[in-house]
């Protein structure tokens, strides 16, 4: 969504690196290429004005002019004003302190909020919520059977007492209004905590849709009234906000379809010209495809320094702690990493979605976007496809696998035989790496091994075992002296020095009654 307004910013600051002081002619070039970035991304003027404004104002001041990297601090300052358009500050849901919380839907026809309200069903749900969809829209044709579907989909009930329109050529039935406020009562008695009011929309602002969705409103008293925007419509959402903000009063805004390849004006512009904060996301078709919106965090994807932060969550949710612990137990006792656990961790990964997606959460995604976008998903479905070819002693045994049995998976799972040398080729380093890891010895080419484990590259268990095979052909000893001293010892059968001992052969100890010590004396001779 943000991928040219990212590529303008991220060019800019290039220019600032290095310089050990800001002139006010460097500032007014960088604050010039962050106003026509902004323009390009649709976002709208009024707001791109104050925006560039305050930049300005900032970079010229004492806090970048006493800074040891002013450069740095221009970035710092873009980003923190960055969050503040943004909204400053994530926004939870009001939850209602008695009965169910009731969320409206609200927004123009083709925004997706029928899909929408699936996604928020779905996302409340893995928050522990026990959520019910009501279905408001019986104008726009097929409306209650799609949202209907979304719902299976994603595991919510639906409340539908009315079919609404089958076409575009029949008369809406039901009234919409007394839907939402029977859907109330239906969570209420069925103890739903959650109720989503999903409302029909219009192909353009009319009073006749605003009076319906005020009506909506009067009947169910929400408690958030959502506005649902397309993320790609660009400076018109400014408009399409006022409208919806003046009629109905919104408490929140969402933003659908922010995996587009739009320019992105529509989020930098509403929460700055409504005032009402941006609190979800819609990032994909999928009804897992939602998220909250973090301003901090969208900040940071603008300016490329990644989302790590969301990455975890997702990871969080997704793995498999039981699993995780078994390859931890597994990497503990040095076990052969095999195609039974390369298959696990695989199945761990496609749990937490797109690789495209969570690739380009990291820090710098932009510099290898060209990268990002030739990388083929089915890629992970063929190395899955050869792993399952294979019989399981195949996949807890790999060395058996011989030039047949490769071609044999090579048949089985559609893909060439050099194909599953390439992967048998990757898999053996990994493996090889993995038990490297597991003795403490590092990676290869890093000195030394890895802090707080035993062994080490050149230490450890290498010489332990290097000692006994001295061991085993006498003296140990590098002064020739001392290693003939020894040697004769062991040849006549007696007891080589003690290791440090500074005198060579072991003596006898002298008889302690003969020496007529004092009585006690004997504690201070270690007896």
């Amino acid at each position: 969504m943000f991928n040219s307004l990212s590529d303008r910013l991220t060019a800019t600051f290039k220019n600032l690196r290095g310089k050990g002081r800001l002139s006010e002619a460097d500032v007014d070039a960088t604050v010039r290429e962050i106003r026509r970035a902004l323009l390009e991304a649709d976002v709208a003027v009024p707001v791109v004005r104050e925006f560039t404004a305050i930049i300005k104002e900032r970079a010229l001041g004492s806090e970048v002019s006493e800074a040891l990297n002013p450069g740095q601090q221009v970035v710092k300052i873009v980003n923190e004003e960055l969050q503040n358009v943004l909204g400053g500050e994530t926004r939870r849901i009001n939850l209602a302190k008695s009965g169910p919380t009731v969320i409206m839907l609200a927004g123009l026809q083709g925004a997706g909020k029928t899909t929408l309200a699936g996604k928020l069903g779905k996302w409340l749900t893995d928050q522990g919520h026990k959520p019910v969809l009501v279905a408001s829209d019986l104008q726009r044709p097929n409306a209650v059977t799609q949202l209907q579907v979304v719902g299976q989909r994603a595991g919510v009930p639906v409340f539908a007492p009315e079919p609404g329109a089958t076409s575009e050529f029949d008369d809406p039935t039901g009234d919409p209004v007394a839907v939402a406020r029977d859907g109330v009562a239906h969570a209420r008695a069925k103890l739903y905590d959650v109720v989503i009011v999903d409302t029909a929309g219009r192909l353009g602002i009319d009073e006749a849709l605003m009076r319906q969705a005020r009506d909506i409103r009067n009947a169910v008293n929400p408690d958030e009234v959502l506005f649902v925007i397309d993320a790609m419509v660009g400076q018109d959402a400014v408009n399409t906000a006022k409208a919806f903000d003046d009629g109905v009063d919104f408490t929140g805004v969402v933003l659908s379809k922010l995996d587009g390849d739009a320019r992105g004006g529509a989020a930098l512009s509403v929460r700055s010209v409504t005032g009402k904060p941006i609190m979800f996301a819609s990032t994909g078709e999928g009804v897992r495809d939602f998220e909250q919106f973090h301003p901090d965090r969208m900040a940071s994807r603008i300016l490329d320094m990644g989302d790590v932060l969301t990455l975890i969550e997702q990871a969080e949710k997704q793995w498999d702690k039981t699993e995780a612990e078994r390859m931890a137990k597994k990497f503990t006792d040095q076990e052969d990493f095999t195609f039974e656990d390369f298959l696990a961790q695989m199945q761990q990964l496609r749990k937490m979605g797109s690789m495209k997606k969570m690739l380009s959460m990291m820090p710098g995604a932009a510099g290898m976007r060209e990268q990002l976008e030739n990388f083929d998903e089915r890629e992970i479905d063929r190395v899955e496809a050869i792993v399952r070819s294979m019989t399981p002693h195949e996949r807890v045994a790999p060395k058996i696998i011989n030039g047949s049995r490769r071609a044999r998976i090579a048949r089985g799972s559609g893909v060439s035989v050099s194909e599953v040398n390439q992967l048998m080729e990757r898999f053996s380093q990994a493996q090889k790496m993995m038990k490297r890891l597991a003795q403490g010895k590092g990676v290869p080419g890093m000195p030394g091994g890895i802090p707080g484990m035993g062994g080490g590259a050149g230490g450890g268990a290498g010489k332990k075992s290097k000692a006994k095979k001295k061991g085993a052909k006498g003296s140990r000893s590098g002064n020739p002296a001392k290693r003939a001293q020894e040697n004769a010892a062991i040849a006549s059968g007696q007891k080589p020095a003690a290791k440090g001992s500074a005198f060579g052969a072991q003596q006898d100890q002298p008889d302690l009654e003969s020496l007529n010590l004092p009585k006690g004396f004997e504690k201070f001779l270690g007896k």
